[in-house]
């Protein structure tokens, strides 16, 4: 058995909240060598203002990034996309279709969901829960919460914590990560899914709840020709989105990725957390791995290196073997 290992990089984060995230696009590569090197056949990449240490979407500096690790080694590299989703599909996917145009990317983000219902995103706001919440504690009534996800159970509860009272309209989540709402509308999903049907990239989906299943095999199956997307299921313990690392989670994504993807490739991940907890179980399920400093446990004391190399041991420990870039390109094509 052959179990593909993604690196994640960098991340959003900034090196205030994640000091160890390689910034400069000489770092950013010699930490993708690094890491191919030592087995991830997939390399997952944010790009970053040097000047400033904030993130940026030029798709000259992810070309530069892209080209400097595959100069050196084979691996799959790919870009992410912009957070805000306040910007037309185009504009928000305009680095990932420079790059394709180039033939410089075979994966790209194309996270499905953020809530979405029929069409409508439907958003609260962590600050507005709070103000609802402080609402119910001042004049006496019971917060009434709509749970679309597992996540808003986590959420909800986390918030509500410190009191009970009557009955009021309250509702907890659409991917609410530390006040942050990531938001991928309907439309920038069917737009990143036919940039991936006419350039020939596959879609790499992040699950951060199981709805992001339902409507992620939904829209891929409605565009002709669209490579079937991989599925990461995003687990935390340091947010209260989705699920924690936890067995009985991982079970219940395989069931619903069966009936609504059958056969589609899957592997676990995650924001603020220790993956390698639910590692064992995921290889011996036939799912794969991603670790890194995007992923990892905020101010982790592991390198991206280090975090690879714990997580080939864990593979190699559980009797299967890591995957080439060529194999997970091969498996790739044979589920499209």
């Amino acid at each position: 058995m052959k179990t593909w290992l993604e690196v994640a990089l960098n991340g959003s984060w900034g090196k205030t909240l994640q000091p160890g995230i390689p910034v400069s696009v000489a770092e950013i590569v010699a930490e993708g060598v690094a890491c191919a090197r030592e087995g991830a056949a997939i390399v997952h990449v944010h790009a970053y203002d040097e000047a400033s240490g904030r993130q940026c979407e030029e798709a000259h500096v992810y070309q530069r990034i892209i080209e400097g690790i595959r100069s050196q080694v084979d691996c799959i590299v790919y870009p992410t996309i912009p957070l805000a989703a306040n910007m037309p599909a185009v504009e928000r996917f305009a680095a990932v279709e420079a790059l394709a145009r180039g033939g410089l990317i075979e994966w790209s983000v194309v996270d499905p969901g953020s809530v979405n219902i029929a069409g409508y995103i439907y958003i609260n706001p962590e600050e507005h829960v709070r103000h609802g919440l402080a609402l119910a504690a001042r004049y006496g009534f019971r917060p009434a919460y709509a749970i679309y996800e597992p996540g808003f159970v986590r959420l909800g509860a986390a918030l509500a914590r410190g009191g009970l009272i009557e009955w009021s309209v309250v509702d907890p989540g659409s991917v609410n990560i530390a006040g942050y709402i990531y938001i991928n509308p309907e439309e920038h999903v069917r737009h990143g899914l036919a940039l991936a049907a006419r350039y020939g990239f596959r879609p790499a989906y992040a699950i951060y709840e199981p709805g992001f299943v339902r409507l992620g095999a939904a829209l891929a199956r409605a565009v002709n020709g669209a490579p079937q997307p991989a599925y990461r299921f995003m687990f935390s313990e340091g947010f209260s989105f989705g699920f924690p690392p936890a067995e009985y989670a991982l079970d219940a994504y395989l069931r619903l990725l069966a009936s609504e993807a059958p056969g589609a490739s899957w592997m676990v991940g995650g924001l603020a957390v220790d993956v390698l907890k639910i590692a064992p179980a995921a290889i011996a399920r036939g799912g794969h791995v991603r670790v890194g400093l995007e992923d990892a446990p905020l101010g982790s004391q592991r390198s991206n290196l280090e975090w690879v190399q714990a997580a080939r041991r864990v593979i190699e420990r559980a009797g299967a073997t890591l995957a080439s870039a060529d194999d997970v390109r091969q498996a790739s094509k044979r589920r499209a």
